[in-house]
């Protein structure tokens, strides 16, 4: 799988597998509980992102917008500091970078089978029984005052991360998530401007390449 996807996929079920309404639960298990019970209600969510990766020598920041819409319908629209696009339809997704005139299209089934977070968004797990070893990280200052910050282990990814964090605001939103790699390597995506059940057209989630720009089958990854 490559790293981007990797990356980007285990963000994106986070994403909705934390998001609720109502105030902080006592203990992880009953905050758990709560996520998994808001999320079945969850219809659709849109949120300013920043994404900042650093590993290989390399310290990248790219932010733009998410839009994601049950079942299985996710747009990341960068902005900064090139335009790209990573869009999904639930049927086929779709990684386009203008610049390049390249666009790569793969099903959106296959994003499933190499643990993509389509499984997520369709409701098929709960967070407890993926993150092994859910606990708070009182250690861990958190991006906000006010917010908390867990952490656990994605079972089925343990061999390649040491652990994620996820920092939780009082209203249940996550703020931040950092996904810390075995190699050494860290991704952090924080989100601003959380709307959650906003009227989210399906034409958003299509997508057809613009004339004269060149397509390929491939595993994507923004």
């Amino acid at each position: 799988m490559p790293v981007r996807l990797f990356r980007f996929s285990i963000a994106l079920f986070v994403v909705l597998a934390l998001l609720s309404n109502s105030g902080f639960a006592v203990d992880v298990k009953t905050l758990a509980a709560a996520v998994d019970a808001h999320y079945n209600h969850l219809r659709s969510l849109e949120a300013d992102f920043t994404e900042v990766y650093r590993g290989s020598g390399m310290d990248r920041t790219e932010s733009g917008t998410l839009w994601l819409k049950k079942p299985g319908k996710m747009r990341w629209e960068y902005r900064s500091p090139k335009d790209k696009l990573f869009v999904s339809d639930g049927r086929d997704a779709w990684f386009y970078v203008p610049d390049d005139r390249q666009a790569r299209k793969t099903p959106a089934k296959k994003l499933e089978d190499i643990r993509s977070p389509l499984a997520f968004l369709l409701g098929k797990t709960k967070l407890e029984r993926e993150l092994q070893g859910l606990s708070l990280a009182p250690d861990m200052a958190p991006w906000r005052p006010g917010n908390v910050v867990l952490r656990g282990v994605p079972q089925a990814l343990a061999e390649r991360v040491s652990e994620i964090l996820l920092e939780i605001t009082p209203d249940h939103q996550i703020a931040r998530i950092i996904i810390q790699e075995v190699d050494g390597a860290a991704t952090e995506y924080r989100f601003d401007g959380m709307k959650e059940d906003v009227k989210i057209a399906d034409g958003r989630f299509e997508f057809k390449p613009p004339a004269g720009t060149e397509t390929m089958d491939a595993e994507l990854g923004p």
